[in-house]
């Protein structure tokens, strides 16, 4: 059986933080909650400094939500590897994530509502 997923727009400013560098910040930030794990953060594009991002051949695929892109964050100091992931296309329950980037939390890494 598969979990609730459920996607709002998050409230507030959200920021994305990786080797202390801003990578982002948007008040169009999306959350998604998928049965009783922690919600996830998704960021638009638009709001996501991309330059940053380097595309990984890893993918993944989750039962509620489908195939996903991974990218690495570059920054002066450290490559977070794996970093950054993506639904090109989310199945249904999902559907307003497509495209949005989200972040895994590393050392390094960092989410927060401002």
């Amino acid at each position: 059986m598969l979990k609730q997923i459920a996607v709002r727009p998050a409230s507030g400013t959200w920021v994305i933080r990786a080797g202390g560098a801003v990578l982002g910040e948007s008040s169009r930030a999306l959350e998604l909650t998928e049965g009783d794990k922690p919600l996830t953060i998704f960021f638009p594009r638009e709001d996501v400094a991309m330059a940053f991002l380097e595309p990984s051949a890893y993918r993944s695929t989750s039962a509620a939500l489908g195939d996903a892109e991974h990218y690495h964050i570059a920054s002066k100091s450290h490559t977070y590897a794996n970093a950054v992931f993506s639904y090109l296309d989310p199945k249904p329950d999902a559907a307003g994530i497509k495209g949005y980037l989200a972040f895994d939390m590393q050392d390094g890494v960092a989410v927060e509502q401002v």
